[in-house]
């Protein structure tokens, strides 16, 4: 995606109009789904918090022009529970994981289900909060929850490098993600993507173009030290970094 111009008027009062839209839909779902959710099971309860989500990328789609393209969709572990793994850069994974892998819990820092409206409705989700202030006990809490996640079937998603990066950037991992798959006896599934390109973290702006999503081969785990799982991991994503697909995105 060339940068060699700034966003014009119209990139920023689409960009504007988004988030109007995108929050007023959330807000008033939220108070819906806080209403609704508790008196269904766990998969209803999934699939109806998360029409937010598919709102956010129909919008984000035919009012900011962004695409999604995805490879390596028959990498999907379909009925059995994996540990995910993601780089981070925006918002946007946030939303779509939710949809392309389902049902899953998110490990995430304990903050965000204090934000009035979007932190109560993901927290009728079942995530895994962490306090990432205390690393032992954070740790431990990734173990202990994870585990009883993948055992109930829901799959578990991690962003090992803890935080937002630029596009085209990786940060250090941490190992807590391989280590609970290693524990587990469960895959990892890699992922890799460009969000940062059209969501940048931080800011108003949602620029058009592509954003492509890679889907790796799931990596086994039994047998295989934490600390090498996660240099698998990183390795790969630097290693596939989107650049061209060919395979359109599911339709959402």
């Amino acid at each position: 995606m060339s940068r060699g111009r700034g966003p014009g008027p119209a990139v920023w009062l689409r960009s504007l109009l988004f988030f109007l839209i995108y929050n007023a839909i959330g807000i008033g779902h939220s108070i819906l789904s806080l209403a609704v959710a508790p008196f269904l099971d766990f998969p209803a309860r999934y699939r109806f918090v998360n029409l937010w989500s598919r709102a956010s990328m129909w919008l984000l789609r035919h009012l900011n022009g962004v695409q999604i393209e995805v490879e390596g969709l028959e990498h999907l572990p379909g009925d059995r529970p994996v540990v995910v793994m993601s780089n981070h850069q925006s918002q946007w994974e946030t939303f779509y994981l939710q949809l392309l892998i389902s049902p899953q819990a998110t490990i995430l820092k304990r903050e965000l289900l204090w934000v009035p409206f979007f932190g109560w409705g993901l927290a009728l989700l079942r995530p895994i909060a962490i306090d990432r202030g205390r690393g032992a006990d954070a740790l431990k809490t990734i173990l202990r929850m994870g585990q009883a996640r993948l055992q109930a079937g829901i799959s578990v998603v991690i962003y090992p490098e803890g935080t937002r990066q630029p596009p085209a950037t990786l940060g250090n991992f941490n190992a807590g993600g391989a280590m609970l798959a290693a524990r587990a006896g469960v895959d990892i599934l890699p992922i890799v993507h460009n969000s940062g390109d059209c969501w940048p973290a931080r800011s108003l702006l949602r620029r058009p173009g592509t954003i492509r999503l890679r889907i790796g081969p799931p990596i086994a785990t039994v047998g295989q030290p934490p600390k090498a799982l996660t240099a698998q991991v990183r390795d790969w994503m630097l290693a596939n970094y989107p650049s061209t697909f060919a395979a359109p995105a599911p339709a959402y």
